[in-house]
């Protein structure tokens, strides 16, 4: 069983666009290979789509971070809040169908309160200038932790209501 054989590529689309729209992360709905099954781009900030243009960033923060989250994920049956390797929150939420894994459905792209930029990392890992690095991360909005638990909520119970409609006409 897959995603896209329980809901249309068009569900998971407009998951992404509302997470985005009612809280600002950069939606984004995988298999559990981690591979994305939509096209949508909604990038919170200037960095994101930077670290992504690169090979080396895209493997070594993106896809690390997302992989190593959706296992933690799979492994607990719950979400994860973590930070990629650039310092940047990403969240997870795994999607089971009966009892199997098929995937998860999360957002990244925004900054802790407290948290930074790592800049040095980002420039080592994806071959990018320090300086212009530190300018695109002032681009990078913060989120509080009420906004955090806010958002996997409305995932978690997108999730529930998506899968119950979509199984219904199925």
């Amino acid at each position: 069983m897959t995603l896209l054989d329980i809901c249309p590529v068009e569900t998971w689309e407009a998951l992404e666009q509302e997470l985005f729209e009612k809280f600002n992360f950069q939606g984004s709905v995988f298999t559990p290979d981690g591979v994305r099954i939509t096209k949508v781009k909604n990038f919170s900030n200037q960095l994101c789509p930077a670290i992504k243009s690169t090979e080396k960033g895209q493997t070594f923060i993106c896809s690390t971070a997302h992989m190593n989250m959706a296992a933690m994920a799979e492994n607990a049956r719950k979400p994860v809040v973590e930070e990629c390797d650039a310092g940047l929150i990403k969240l997870v939420v795994p999607i089971f169908h009966k009892d199997e894994f098929i995937g998860v459905a999360g957002g990244c792209g925004l900054l802790a309160r407290d948290g930074e930029v790592d800049t040095f990392a980002v420039s080592k890992t994806a071959d990018m200038d320090e300086a212009h690095v530190a300018d695109l991360a002032g681009s990078v909005p913060q989120v509080s932790d009420k906004t955090i638990a806010a958002a996997k909520d409305f995932i978690q119970d997108r999730i529930t209501s998506v899968m119950a409609s979509c199984r219904q006409k199925s």
